[in-house]
This record gives C-alpha cells, structure tokens and sequence, in this order.
C-alpha cells in the first residue's frame, strides 16, 4: 500500500507500521474525523481464502463490541477492490515485548499495573464471550502515558487457522501457548489465564519460561514441564507473587484460576505484607479413579502371590482305562480357579475407597454447613471468600467439588463463602472524555446513564458533573452513576467569507464546526461566489451557529423562461440520536462519531444543486432545526436527504415553495 493512497475515500495512507502473520498495519489520517488511525490489511495471499475473509469480517465486528480504554477501539470494518481492512485507534508508543526489553528490570508494584490493566480488559473480552486466543506482549501496546492496550481481538480466531503455515507467527505465539491449544485442543478462557500467567513470568524475569530451536520444541515443553520459579531467577520476589505465576500456569485448567477476576483479585494483594509467610502453590494431584483392567498375565502372578502355598497338581498321564479320575482332577482344579477369581474379586471390592454424595450446603452459614458435611461423613476443607450478588454474607455461595458429587468418605471439601455484593469504588470522572469514563465504569459492571448539557467552558464530550462523588463505593447492581457530559459551543471570530467560492466555505464551517445556509441571487460576480454574509466578517459566533451566505447565481438571463426561479426556504427538523459508544452505528461503512455528537450532511436537488456533491455538513449534539433554501424553476421541484451518521433519516424529492 502506497502513502497518500485514500482507501474508502476516508483514510489517507501514511507510512508502514508493520507487517504480521495475518495482516500488514499502516498509519492513516481520518480525512472526516481529522485524526490518526491505523490500518489493517489483509495479506495479499489469503484475500482469495473466504473462509479467511468471512472471519476478518465478522471477528472484526465482534471486536467493535468492546469499548474499553485498555482495549484498541475498532472504528470501522470495509473492503476496496478486494482488500480487506480493519480501521483502529492510533496507540503512539511500543508493544509490551519491546517495553520489557527497554525496562527491564521493571519494579514489582509496576508489572502488578500493567498486569492489572491487562487482566481488566481481558475480563470484558470474556464477559462478552470473546477469547483472545493470542496473547502475548506483542499483542499488547503501551502508550506514552503508561496505559496497556490490547489489540488483534478482532482476528485472533482467523491467526489460529492459519498459524500452522505461519512459521514466524507461530514461534511468537508459541511461547504463550496453553498446553490444551499445544495438544491442538480447543482454547477456553482458561487458555487466556494460561497466556496471561506466562505474559507475567515474562514480566518479572525478562524472558519467556520455555524455549527451544522449533515451535514444536517449545509447545511439547508446555504439556510436559513444569514452568521454572521465578524466584530462582529473582529471591526478592514475594511467594504470594510467585503464586499467581504458578497457578494461572498450572497444567490443567481446573487448577487455574476460575476467572480473570479471580487472578486480578490475587494479584492485587500479592505484595501484601499479611501474605509474606503464603506457602508455595502446588497443583492438586491426579486422581481420577478409573478402573484397571488386568490381563491373564496380571491376574496368574497375582495368584501366585495371594496362593504361594497352594499344592501342585500333578495330572496323571493320560490312559485310556483312567478318564473318569482325570476328568474328576479337571473339575477339581477348575473349581480352586474359580475360588481363586472369586477371592481376588472380593478382595478388590473391600479395598476399594468408599465415596459418599456431597450436600447441598449453599446458604448455610458456615457451622451449619460444616455440621452436614459431618453428618454425610465429609469434612470442611479451606474456606475462600468472594464476592456474591446473589448470596448474603457470611453464607455458603458453593462447595468444591460442586453439590451432587461424589466424593471419598471423609475428604475435605473447600467452601466457597459470600463477602456480599461486590462494591465498586467510584473514582473522579469529571474533565474525563464521556467515553473514557463509562467504558471505565462499565468494566466495573456499573450502568452509566449520559446526560447532555450545554457548556461554553468544558470541552465537548467532557464528564462536568457525576451523581456519585469520587471515593464513594456502591453496589452495581442497586445504582446507576449519571455523567453529566458538555455539549460544548465555544467561540469563534468569523471570517470575511465574500469572495470566496461555495466550497471553500463549506471547507471552512466543517473545520470550525459551524453551520453555513446558503442564499441565491443573480449578481455579476462569477456563480457560486459570496457576495454577503451575516454576521459580518470579525463578528463573535458560537461554535454550532450558522451563518447565512448570499451565493452569486452569475448574471441575470435574457430570456423569460430561464429567469422563471423561485427562491424559497424549507425548515427540517434533524433528530439527533444519542450514542454512548460514539461508533457502534451497524453500517461498517458509516463515518464514525465523536462521543455524544452526530455528523449529519445535508444533500440538495433544485436549479443550483444536484445530489453529487454535499450542500452542508454539520455535526449536533440535540435536536436541530435547519432551513434549507431552494431555487426551483416553475413547474419543476426540487428534493433533500439528510444523512446521519452515515444512514438516510429524513428525504423529499417532490419540494415545491408550496408543499412545505
């Protein structure tokens, strides 16, 4: 892709940033938005796949479900001349891998951000139900503030078919490997917790756990060996901390952590001095209770231990006169077999462990529950507390192994108990972009409700007031945090707009985000050039104005038939329609708002229009009453559409000065 190529007629090709297993990334310029975006192409040797294609499209749509400011915002999804692409949020900084590599080595408090960042983000990903699948600190960008932002959510499925072809995506993907996805199993949100707890070993140590020559190599040493202390590489590493390395990384998912929060939450008092003397963490074993199967040989040396004394036989030589008294030592000796079998059986059976079901002891206090454990002769293993919106505090949320289980007589059963609803601290959003701020507290689970409010001094899209204040802790599910957001009109000193041509006015009201109505009268000035304007040039407007212009129609013609114009005005009323996310119109071709305003134009169809070209393009932040003119011939009519956001709102192709 060449620089200055403008792909969609929108985004202005800049320079190169990268090139990737899947996908090469350049910088752009939103020629709409007036902003630097990057963009992701589709390599030129899968563009002919449909299958590949088909998940670039939906992937990267599913991506734009996730507004969180740790996640790269995904703006726009299109396609030109067979090129796939993804438009995203400019993140100006590094990726993790190279950060570590600057950094390092990186104070713990420090790593314990980053990660918490990552795991925040992370944990709305999976709340929506999408698995990142890739994982690693190159996936992972750090601004020039210190903010972590994940990206690729949106093609990490399409990477996965295609990795195996792949070679240098694999080796820097298998590093982060799940030993489930290295056995060619399924990813879960398990194997994400996998990629995590490897991102952090490489965080605190500098390098990655596993290496070797081949991926192959690397995803073997996943499965097969256990992941090195880091503590060994760094003794000043708290065990607490340690821990949370070896348990995200634990061979099998069930000794993981159950959720991405569940890591957050350990990782957070990981450096706490009450943890200080937190023994090592170590996996449960392996007991799953299958039953073995002996073969002949098994079963005869068996025997011969249980039976070391039992007589030999001797058959006598076969003859013809003595058959009955062989038969009668045939039978004897079946029957001791059959003894013997029946005995080892037995045997078995009275050794083998005897299990019982575990109760139901959810929202039971925690004696009440330890007490019919007793009674169903079980005992009452750790007890974790944890947040519940369902279960009171103090009461049982769960047990493990879950109620209905079977377990051994007398084994210990961890209790899983309430702390009651999870409380959410509310920070201070106030100066903050309303975007930034609801996608924050959304990640919290909290519901946000905008609110709009003129403001000459606080910048538009800007949090003014919020109905919580800041340090006040709530619970999600009872309250709803209200932000009140600017909807800006700052001032502007207006130009001399006379003389100047249709377009170049038009450029300029875009630029200073005001409204410009256009007016017609025959003058000797060339067409389509400014003759007047009010206000008048140095005048003190307001942003969102609109100023009215008298166009030049050019000289008067001769004949009667021609000068047969009648001017009139037309006043539309423009809805306007809230948008939290201020992207997530269903049309992917759609030009993108900014939080909390719309980008309406305004096409016009009559004597000095056609519909080719945008009449006015103005953006809104409420309801907004416009009046459009018109010169339409006699016994003709003219027509307008009003595009919102990239969709047609309001149309009439039959105006005449007496229709409206």
């Amino acid at each position: 892709m060449r620089p200055n190529y403008v792909l969609g007629g929108r985004y202005r090709i800049t320079k190169s940033l990268g090139e990737g297993g899947m996908a090469n990334v350049y910088l752009a310029h939103d020629l709409i938005l007036d902003r630097d975006v990057s963009v992701k192409l589709l390599r030129l040797d899968l563009r002919d796949d449909p299958h590949t294609i088909k998940r670039f499209q939906r992937e990267g749509l599913a991506a734009t479900e996730l507004v969180h400011p740790n996640i790269v915002s995904v703006y726009d999804v299109g396609e030109e001349n067979g090129m796939q692409y993804m438009v995203m949020e400019y993140v100006k900084g590094m990726d993790l891998k190279a950060y570590i590599k600057k950094n390092f080595p990186i104070p713990y408090q420090e790593v314990i951000n980053i990660m918490e960042q990552v795991l925040s983000a992370v944990s709305v990903a999976h709340a929506h139900n999408i698995i990142h699948r890739d994982l690693k600190p190159q996936n992972i960008l750090i601004d020039e503030k210190g903010v972590a932002k994940i990206t690729d959510f949106g093609i990490a499925v399409a990477m996965s078919e295609n990795a195996l072809t792949q070679t240098n995506t694999v080796l820097g993907s298998v590093h982060y490997l799940s030993p489930e996805q290295a056995r060619g199993g399924m990813a879960t949100k398990k194997s994400d917790i996998y990629s995590l707890g490897i991102i952090l070993y490489e965080l605190l140590t500098g390098t990655v756990p596993f290496k070797g020559e081949t991926a192959i190599s690397i995803a073997i040493k996943h499965f097969q060996s256990e992941i090195p202390s880091v503590r060994e590489f760094d003794p000043r590493i708290p065990q607490a901390l340690e821990n949370v390395v070896l348990k995200a990384t634990s061979k099998k998912p069930s000794d993981r952590y159950e959720t991405v929060t569940d890591m957050a939450t350990d990782l957070e008092t990981s450096l706490s001095p009450r943890r200080a003397s937190e023994a090592k963490f170590v996996p449960m074993p392996d007991d799953d209770g299958e039953t073995k199967v002996l073969d002949k040989s098994d079963l005869t040396s068996e025997a011969a231990h249980q039976a070391p004394d039992t007589p030999k036989v001797a058959v006598p030589k076969e003859k013809p006169k003595k058959r009955r008294r062989r038969r009668r030592w045939l039978y004897t000796l079946l029957g001791l077999a059959v003894i013997l079998i029946a005995g080892i059986g037995l045997a078995f059976w009275m050794g083998r462990p005897q299990t019982v079901t575990v109760p139901d002891v959810s929202g039971l206090t925690v004696n009440e529950a330890q007490q019919k454990l007793a009674d169903n002769n079980l005992n009452a293993g750790a007890i974790k507390r944890q947040p519940s919106a369902d279960m009171k505090k103090n009461l049982v949320i769960k047990t493990s192994p879950t109620a209905n289980q079977s377990a051994k007589k007398d084994a210990n059963i961890k209790l899983y108990v309430s702390t009651g609803p999870r409380m959410v601290k509310i920070g201070n959003y106030i100066g903050q972009s309303y975007t930034r701020a609801s996608a924050t507290l959304k990640a919290k689970g909290v519901t946000v409700r905008r609110q709009n409010e003129s403001s000459n001094e606080v910048p538009v899209g800007s949090v003014m007031q919020q109905s919580v204040e800041n340090g006040q802790r709530i619970n999600p599910k009872e309250t709803t945090v209200t932000l009140t957001v600017s909807a800006g009109q700052r001032q502007l000193q207006l130009a001399d707009l006379t003389g100047k041509t249709k377009s170049q006015i038009q450029q300029y009201a875009t630029r200073e985000s005001i409204n410009v109505s256009f007016e017609y009268k025959y003058d000797k000035h060339p067409k389509n050039t400014a003759i007047d304007q009010s206000p008048g040039a140095g005048s003190t407007i307001k942003e969102g104005s609109t100023v009215n212009v008298t166009l030049s129609r050019g000289k008067k013609p001769v004949s009667d038939s021609e000068s047969k114009v009648e001017d009139f005005n037309v006043d539309v009323k423009i809805p306007f329609e809230a948008n939290d996310a201020g992207s997530n119109s269903s049309n992917k071709n759609s030009s993108a708002s900014t939080a909390g305003v719309n980008t309406v134009q305004i096409y016009v169809r009559d004597h000095d229009h056609d519909y080719s070209t945008v009449y006015k393009q103005l953006t809104i932040a409420q309801d907004t009453q416009v009046s459009i003119p018109f010169a339409v011939a006699s016994g003709k009519s003219g027509g307008y559409k009003i595009i919102r956001d990239g969709k047609v709102i309001l149309s009439d192709n039959n105006v005449t000065k007496n229709s409206h």
